[in-house]
């Protein structure tokens, strides 16, 4: 290992970020880095190599529709986050960090050598796209170029100096692009923007979105519950549903910044997450005109309840008018209340006028009797 490769290597051991290391078609030199210089227990949680196509489905949880793209590499440095976050029980940073490659094998390629690096933290997610010149460089020399982008994006991750040094020609080109959730997220907290979005490929969305679905909560933490009614709203609505933050809440104070993108980090590589800035659903309703809103059935009640709307039975009907008139509509799932009850929508005491609003969801269809306050109560963790 060469001088200046064994000092970075080093000094990211050093670092307090611990990282799960995932790489297909490049990037093995770049493990081997790691795993060669004393310290890497303190570095890695896991590294795997999902080769083949069925590995490569399997930790992604599905068939990409390309497999060396920057989409790709960003799913999977999601994937990557997501299981460190569960891997990690001390708490410490996390870092996915994921390659995704096709550069010389024992066989001519048509196309151009080329990989994908993305490297994902709870506030932001970095990728990198070299495309090489092909023909330049032997099988271990693009290994070498790859591997080098790879460490230099974990340096950079952990804030480390001295990235190595990149032996490019005018025909290699490397595009370097970042997706900054934390200064959204801080742009949201201070007014400037009304959301945001986070797709499950990490890039954000901030404007001209208009969801089908939204299942909104807190989302502390993610559970297994809130997984299940994602998939059964899907499946009724027939169309995808998103999953929806609120940094602002009717009954709790404000979320801070960084508890936003700790939260939405919850869903890298998977789903789409929206923060928002908008505690009630008429405010959702204005900011998502035809939207569905997927909420439990305690939630309904509140929706339905006067003392929400200043007390007001007549202010109450307004706005369940102005929601309908935006063309937006509630799924409700049922719920087990405090006393150990399932109450589902066909119990919901909902004024005639506005019964076409709440469509319930069979009990039969959904029930899943787990709380993230009682999960947080007994120390249990949430999804993986």
């Amino acid at each position: 290992m060469e001088v200046e490769t064994n000092q970075l290597v080093q000094t990211i051991h050093d670092a307090p970020e611990r990282i799960v290391y995932v790489s297909a078609g490049a990037g093995t030199e770049a493990l081997s880095n790691l795993l060669g210089v004393a310290g890497a227990t303190r570095t890695l949680l896991e590294a795997l190599v999902p080769y083949s196509k069925a590995a490569f489905d399997d930790f992604l949880g599905q068939p990409p529709a390309k497999y060396v793209t920057e989409r790709t590499a960003r799913l999977l440095a999601g994937r990557a986050f997501t299981r460190a976050r569960w891997l990690d029980a001390a708490a410490h940073p996390v870092v996915g960090v994921a390659c995704t490659a096709t550069i010389i094998t024992d066989r001519p390629k048509r196309g151009e050598h080329r990989a994908f690096i993305a490297v994902w933290q709870p506030d932001r997610l970095v990728e990198y796209g070299i495309h090489l010149n092909k023909g330049h460089r032997d099988r271990s020399g693009e290994e070498n170029l790859v591997s080098r982008i790879i460490l230099n994006g974990l340096a950079e991750a952990m804030a480390v100096a001295n990235p190595l040094p990149l032996s490019l020609t005018e025909a290699d080109r490397l595009v370097v692009n970042t997706y900054h959730f934390g200064e959204f997220a801080r742009q949201l907290n201070r007014g400037e923007l009304a959301y945001f979005g986070v797709t499950a490929d990490g890039r954000i969305r901030h404007k001209n979105v208009n969801p089908q679905a939204l299942l909104s909560g807190s989302f502390n933490p993610l559970h297994d519950g809130h997984l299940e009614l994602l998939q059964v709203s899907a499946k009724l609505l027939g169309h995808p549903v998103a999953f929806e933050i609120s940094a602002q809440n009717v009954d709790k104070p404000p979320i801070a910044p960084e508890t936003v993108v700790d939260r939405m980090a919850q869903f890298a590589g998977r789903w789409p997450v929206y923060a928002t800035n908008a505690p009630t659903y008429l405010e959702k309703a204005r900011l998502f005109p035809n939207t569905v809103f997927v909420i439990g059935f305690d939630t309904a009640v509140r929706v339905l309840h006067p003392r929400y709307y200043q007390n007001s039975v007549t202010q109450r009907d307004a706005a369940l008018s102005e929601i309908a008139s935006q063309g937006c509509s509630f799924l409700v799932a049922g719920r087990q209340d405090e006393n150990g009850v399932f109450r589902d929508g066909e119990q919901l005491k909902v004024p005639g006028t506005f019964t076409a609003l709440f469509r319930p969801i069979p009990a039969e269809a959904f029930r899943k009797d787990i709380s993230s306050t009682e999960l947080r109560a007994t120390g249990q963790r949430g999804s993986r």
